[in-house]
């Protein structure tokens, strides 16, 4: 009991920061996901919060730090911690998405997650909970952009022993993202400069204050973009 007390205390924490605020009643615009998302949002500098800024509208970020795709608990998954349960039908034109990092790095420890990705995306992409999650906001009208974890600069993180696993994973999201209309995936292997820290948190896995900006301007840069070609 006391453990769903502090869980409940920790996501009421994480899902009530602040996001830019314009005139507009109703964001076209949705963030789900894991602390990709949710990092920096108390802050105003989460990643949907520079997306807002820069598309100067405002965008509804219900990511939560340390959701996961495969998540079974009914209380604190419905709370968010199931990036599933996080998407609920709305005005929404776009909507961004993370997750999966979590699953890798909880649910096999980053080593021998085959069956963990498999379970998530399959390897052309068609089949899974990711697929089964896109098809499931695309039903409603909305464009879905993926978005793809910052890689480690080589000089020391936890997460360096999920290279292998998370190239895997990212390789078949582009896949699926392939196959979908209206689905686009946004990688950010290639963001982080080896041996630049400065992109990172200080536990070397989430984004800085400025790699959020920089994945965010990747993000609005796409939006707009599809957005002007209609």
């Amino acid at each position: 009991m006391m453990f769903r007390l502090v869980m409940c205390i920790w996501i009421l924490t994480l899902t009530s920061g602040p996001t830019a605020t314009f005139a507009e009643a109703a964001p076209r615009i949705l963030a789900i996901g894991d602390s990709l998302l949710a990092w920096h949002k108390q802050r105003g500098r989460s990643i949907a919060d520079v997306v807002s800024t820069e598309l100067k509208e405002p965008i509804r970020n219900r990511s939560v730090g340390g959701a996961r795709l495969m998540y079974e608990l009914p209380v604190t998954g419905a709370m968010g911690l199931n990036v599933s349960r996080q998407f609920k039908r709305g005005p929404w034109e776009w909507v961004l998405v993370s997750g999966g990092g979590n699953d890798l790095l909880f649910g096999c420890g980053c080593s021998r997650c085959d069956r963990q990705i498999e379970r998530m995306v399959s390897g052309d992409g068609r089949r899974g909970v990711v697929p089964n999650l896109l098809y499931r906001i695309r039903k409603t009208g909305a464009k879905v952009i993926v978005i793809g974890y910052l890689r480690s600069p080589g000089v020391g993180s936890m997460i360096d022993g999920c290279k292998q696993e998370g190239d895997t994973y990212e390789a078949r999201l582009a896949k699926t993202a392939q196959h979908m209309n209206g689905v686009f995936f946004v990688s950010n292997a290639d963001l982080v400069p080896h041996g630049d820290r400065s992109f990172h948190s200080g536990d070397m896995i989430h984004p800085s204050p400025k790699g959020s900006a920089a994945i965010g301007r990747r993000v609005a840069a796409l939006i707009r973009q599809v957005d002007q070609s209609r």
